[in-house]
């Protein structure tokens, strides 16, 4: 069973920086793929950013464009810890923050493909 839990959401102004975490209780697997999924109100969810990895190497990462270059996903093995450091911060970035997973590698990922779900952190940026 993987659980999931998030941290690290908050209120910040525009053009500023939040890490968010996510703490994964992962059993053994030989491929597993993570990332970050958003939900503005109103809206559906939108693919933010994955990684796919087997033991320490890591195969693919892959963001939403409008992200490129202002958020980096990242992991720490030795804690099974997932994050998303996001910096300059936009408005439009505001929504409830997911962390997903899936067994497996995958190249490109929408949120449908991702099996396993926190519930979520807020992050909200003001103008």
């Amino acid at each position: 069973q993987v659980q999931l839990v998030e941290s690290g959401g908050g209120l910040v102004q525009a053009g500023a920086s939040l890490r968010l975490s996510c703490a994964a209780s992962i059993p053994s697997l030989t491929s597993i793929t993570m990332g970050w999924v958003r939900q503005a109100p109103g809206k559906e969810r939108e693919f933010v950013a994955h990684m796919s990895w087997s033991g320490e190497t890591t195969s693919y990462t892959h963001y939403e464009n409008s992200v490129k270059g202002r958020f980096i996903i990242s992991r720490d093995n030795t804690n099974n810890t997932l994050y998303l450091q996001m910096n300059s911060l936009k408005p439009e970035d505001t929504a409830l923050y997911y962390c997903a997973a899936r067994v497996g590698m995958i190249r490109f990922t929408t949120p449908s493909d991702f099996a396993y779900w926190g519930r979520g952190t807020q992050v909200t940026v003001s103008s």
